[in-house]
This record gives C-alpha cells, structure tokens and sequence, in this order.
C-alpha cells in the first residue's frame, strides 16, 4: 500500500510556510486617500528593499468615514495592523481604550523632539502611543507676477502686509486675500490658527491658556482677531460664500495676489497655477520681533495591539523614523514635513521655503488642538464660527473672545477657576 505520510509532511510543510508568510503582513489604516499610490508606489517598496520578509499593505478610508469606521473596525476586531493617528485627542481615545500599543520602548522614537511626540502622548508626556510621522506650516502664498506687477515685496511686517494688501486693492485689478467664510473652518484652522501664534507668542500663550494662567479676553488673544477684522475690505466681492473651494480657483487663475494657506496646499497649486507662487510667513508686529509659525503635528503612526504582528509593525514603525524615509515622504508628499530630527533636502522651492521657516521662528500647534476641544461647547465648533463671524464684521473680537472663553469656562476648571 502506497505510504500517506510524505504527502502530509509535505501538506503540513507548505501549510506551515504559508501561515509564515501571512504572518508577516501588515495592514495600515489611513485618512489620506489621496496617498494610496504614494504608499503602493514608492513609499512601501522602499521599505520592501530593506525588509522583504514582510508585506504591507495600504487601507485607506474617506477623511470624513474614518474616525468612525476605525473605532467600529477598532471594536469588531477587525482594524489593520497598522494605524494612521490623528493628534491629541481623537488618538488619546484610541488608546485610552486600549486599541493603540504604548511605544516608550520603540528606539525610533528618540529621532524626534518632546514637541513633535506631545501630540500623540498622555497628558503627563509618560507615554507615547504613536510615532510623529508629519506636519503643515501655516503661511501665505502669493502670486510673484502680480507682485512684480505692482513692485511689490513679500511683507515681513504688519504694516507692510497691510500696505500690500492697500497696494493691490487700489491700483489693480486683483482681489487682494482670496479667501471666503462660507466653509468657516478656515476662519479658525487657516487664518486664526495661522496668524495668532506671533500675538500671544506661540507656545507660550498657548500653554498659558492650558494652566489657567490667561484667558481668551486677555490683549494677545483678542489681537489676533483685531486684525482678521480689519482683512474684510480686502477679500473681494461676496466673500461670506465664498468656499475652500472657490478660494482655490480664484488664486489658481491669477485673480487674487495672496493666499491665506497650509503647506498643504503647494502641490494642488503645483498643478493648477500657470504662474510661479512664493510662500511667506506670518508677519510679526515689528521688524526684528520674534516670528511664531503654527508648525502643526498633522499625521502620526501607532500600532494595534491586536496586531498578529506586532514585531513586524514594530519594525514598520522604526524605519517610518529613518533618514530614509523622512526624505522620501517630506519630497513626496509635497507641503506635509517630516517630524524627526533628520536633516532633509526639499526639493519643492515653496516647501522649502515654508520649512526653512523652523530656523529662525519658534514652532507651536494649532490653539486648541490640545485639551481644549474636551468639553461642551466644542471649542473647535465655536471657533469656525466666532472667526468668520469676525471676518464678515458680525461680531466684534471683544465679543468673539467672551464667547470662546464663557464657552471654556463652563467646562474646564483651570479657567472656571
């Protein structure tokens, strides 16, 4: 009779190979849609050149899906290996909830700097939970053909930024600040987010607000909205429904001679403007003042401790710290920086431009991306709307800023304090 057993050795053998290879797979959950081919591409075989044992795969789902979709996912026991964090808050959740694996102990976290890792630790900074991966710099984009047409200079100052914004107004045809309120996140995320650190002095006020130590009614802050007040004049005809969007278009086509932005915006602008764009930062109040640029941590990565693959997602993690791949992704994905401490040669000249600001101005974070959207009313909510309601003339700073801090103290006892 013919023996069985060599052929269930070799059963057994290939079976085991198998479930080897499918060991070494890992899934990555992803908000940024627009990155698939970036991650397939370039980014996952650059990995693969160095670690062909293991398989990566990219998943990403709709901006406005993920959040819920992973938390249901994070649930069901069904998330990929592999998680793209949100800062602060919505990633503190997470692994509140034990659905992100702390990573004191991952080497490739001593590439970064305390400000970078702040926006995916505990509030007491004891634990890290997810690896700093990029960043956007707020600034201003502005057309070099109709500056050069009105012999006009990137402003530095306050005074110049206005005496800009006065020049092409009234001896041309452009709209001065392509920018509208219809979508009002701007108001906050772009304009207020962009402009106010260099008025309450950056980390500093920021953390000031955190510890009780100021309030939103106090100058530095009302300042800012002070000036966006005095932006209406300049933002062309039917502004308040005017789009993101619309924004887009107008400074694309070469109607607008500045643009309130993100870094986020260069490549779109690489591909629809015909017109060369420069970058400058906020402007200060005086020559000479120290700068503050909102150098905010954007995107992170973190692993999920029901992983089957936790070492391979471990060695995912420390090369997304490398040199290698700080290059490859600042370069890449245009106008998102790398968080580690790696020098970086960028390509792009309006990128670098923007990135080159870290070295003479202090780096700080969105206002309230930290502890403030924790309670009722959501500051974040509330700041959409005091903003716009600012740039459309509704409501005065003094009122917007009574609003932001009765809303803040209601909830949080340092301020209620």
């Amino acid at each position: 009779m013919l023996s069985l057993k060599p052929t269930l050795s070799l059963t057994a053998a290939l079976l085991t190979a198998s479930l080897a290879v499918e060991a070494q797979t890992l899934t990555i959950e992803s908000w940024r849609v627009d990155d698939k081919d970036l991650w397939q591409d370039i980014l996952i075989p650059a990995f693969n050149q160095q670690h062909p044992e293991i398989e990566v795969r990219f998943n990403p789902t709709s901006p406005t899906e993920y959040d819920s979709s992973l938390n249901a996912r994070m649930q069901a026991g069904t998330a990929g290996d592999l998680v793209t964090c949100r800062p602060f808050d919505v990633s503190l959740n997470l692994y509140r909830q034990g659905h992100l694996m702390a990573l004191n102990e991952l080497p490739g976290l001593d590439h970064y700097q305390d400000f970078a890792k702040r926006a995916w630790s505990t509030d007491d900074g004891a634990t890290a939970f997810c690896l700093p991966m990029a960043s956007v710099i707020h600034g201003f984009f502005y057309n070099k053909a109709i500056f050069s047409e009105l012999s006009l200079e990137p402003p530095e100052t306050l005074d110049e930024f206005h005496a800009v914004l006065e020049t092409v107004k009234s001896e041309s045809r452009y709209t001065p600040l392509a920018l509208g309120t219809n979508d009002q996140w701007e108001a906050n995320q772009i304009v207020f987010t962009n402009i106010g650190p260099n008025f309450w002095q950056g980390e500093a006020g920021r953390l000031a607000l955190i510890n009780g130590e100021a309030t939103f009614t106090d100058a530095p802050y009302v300042a800012a909205w002070e000036e966006m007040a005095r932006w209406s004049d300049y933002m062309g005809r039917g502004y308040p429904s005017q789009t993101y969007g619309d924004s887009q278009n107008l400074f694309a086509l070469g109607r607008a001679a500045i643009y309130p932005t993100g870094s986020w915006d260069t490549s779109y602008f690489n591909d629809q403007a015909s017109f060369e764009f420069g970058a400058f930062k906020p402007p200060v109040a005086a020559a000479g003042d120290q700068c503050h640029i909102s150098d905010h941590t954007d995107m992170g990565i973190g692993i999920n401790p029901a992983s089957d693959n936790p070492e391979a997602a471990k060695t995912f993690l420390n090369w997304v710290a490398s040199a290698d791949f700080a290059d490859l992704f600042t370069n890449e994905v245009t106008g998102f920086f790398s968080l580690s401490t790696h020098p970086v040669e960028v390509n792009d000249p309006v990128a670098a431009e923007m990135i080159s600001w870290r070295d003479e101005c202090d780096s700080t974070i969105r206002l309230n991306a930290q502890v403030m959207n924790r309670g009722t009313p959501n500051m974040e909510q509330e700041l959409w709307i005091v903003s716009s309601q600012v740039l459309n003339g509704d409501i005065t700073p003094e009122e917007a800023a009574a609003r932001i801090q009765t809303g803040f103290a209601q909830w949080y006892e340092p301020q209620s304090e």
